[in-house]
């Protein structure tokens, strides 16, 4: 394909799942005009959910979970410039002006920003061993410190904090997860599936310690040593890993004017207020017709679907999204998938027994009678029966969702 300067130019910041996706997508809805990918990263776009997972065990390397191959882009005619942060944007006279001062036009811009770790902001953070999990920069400097068995210590029992120390477990490192709050996982899932992961990370021997919020990090040498909690309470630690959330990265599109609230706000068609930008992926915050809200969602599923919206709208074919979000986790040899959010259930109704010794069960979260989401843990047939379930608004009553007898099929 050749492709002239003087034809329309697409600018994608941001090498991210939703960046790679819409520059693909792009090619597939006949974009015939330049496409460049602007990333601050020293690598191809790759998928982010095995940091925490294959690619921190060491089971796999960096090149097994590129998005798209190389060769692909080259293919495609897809430009890249990796290690590069755009600065500022100017939208009437529709440039970006990198770190370095470099000028680059567009005709059509994309955001594809994501987001950044949420930082501890206590005494004793500048020192070494104390590590975040975003990229893939992260994690080879944190296996560059597992040379012998290390005491780890995890800050915040979410899913990265829970995925990492199952990786590390593995790996035959003492590990011990401390968590703010009363359960692990108190913020997406109800007390049974919080209990069943609590359970089993015991049994792997990882220690969970909740109701505990971390006060500060000493060392000797400007190496972490010790974590102190606020009750006084002291660990030692070789290597510390902090999983306390993610931010979106919306101040570029702010500083160019553009509306933003908890991510940079487009519509359903993944456009800003400014016709000739678009944004997709976890720095966005959007319209949902299926859940009659606008949220802002941290999900691989989400970034692509958006990905593709904001391409049809660059390419003048505006498709509405709305897709149902979801979400998974791996845990040894546990495979938890989310269907729907759970945001204000009144009930949950088991289908199976978490406590049975099987692995295999499933969450179902209600409000009013109405089905909300699943949790389904080992069950890949009830996860798929549920994002019907809860796409279509399917009517289904607790007893159907909780006899193992019931074929859900006939519901859907």
């Amino acid at each position: 394909m050749d492709i002239s300067d003087k034809e329309n130019s697409c600018l994608i910041v941001g090498g991210s799942h939703a960046g790679a996706q819409l520059a693909i997508s792009l090619r597939q809805m006949g974009w015939q005009g330049r496409i460049k990918i602007i990333s601050e990263e020293a690598y191809l776009p790759y998928q982010r959910p095995p940091l925490s997972k294959a690619l921190l065990a060491g089971k796999q390397e960096l090149e097994n979970v590129y998005i798209r191959p190389e060769t692909l882009y080259e293919k495609q005619n897809i430009e890249f410039a990796l290690k590069t942060r755009v600065a500022k944007i100017n939208r009437k006279a529709k440039t970006v002006e990198t770190q370095t001062g470099e000028i680059i036009s567009y005709d059509k811009l994309a955001l594809c920003t994501g987001a950044r770790v949420r930082k501890l902001e206590i005494c004793g953070t500048d020192l070494a061993g104390i590590h975040y999990l975003r990229n893939f920069a992260d994690v080879s400097r944190i296996k560059g410190e597992l040379d012998s068995p290390k005491k780890i210590f995890i800050v915040g029992g979410g899913y990265i904090g829970l995925e990492a120390a199952a990786s590390l477990k593995q790996l035959n490192h003492e590990v011990t997860v401390v968590e703010a709050a009363g359960r692990v996982l108190q913020r997406v899932t109800a007390p049974q599936v919080s209990n069943f992961f609590h359970a089993k990370h015991h049994q792997q021997g990882v220690s969970i310690v909740t109701n505990k919020q971390v006060a500060e990090f000493l060392g000797n040498n400007k190496v972490v040593e010790k974590v102190v909690c606020t009750d006084g309470t002291v660990f030692e630690a070789d290597l510390v890993i902090v999983g306390i959330g993610v931010r979106p990265n919306e101040e570029l599109a702010a500083q160019a004017g553009l509306k933003t609230n908890n991510g940079i706000w487009v519509d359903e068609f993944a456009q800003t207020d400014d016709p000739d930008i678009v944004a997709a992926g976890d720095n966005t915050n959007h319209p949902n017709k299926l859940l009659d809200t606008r949220l802002r969602l941290e999900s691989v599923p989400n970034a692509m679907e958006q990905a593709k919206a904001a391409a049809a709208s660059i390419c003048g074919k505006p498709t509405e999204y709305a897709s149902l979000p979801w979400f998974w986790s791996d845990q040894y040899t546990i495979k938890l998938q989310i269907a729907g959010l759970n945001t204000g259930y009144d009930q949950v109704v088991l289908r199976g027994d978490p406590a049975d010794g099987n692995d295999s069960f499933v969450a179902w979260y209600l409000k009013g009678g109405k089905l909300l989401a699943a949790d389904c843990i080992n069950r890949p047939k009830e996860f798929m029966f549920a994002k019907q379930l809860l796409a279509k608004k399917i009517d289904v009553k607790p007893e159907q969702l909780t006899n193992e007898n019931f074929e859900l099929k006939q519901l859907v």
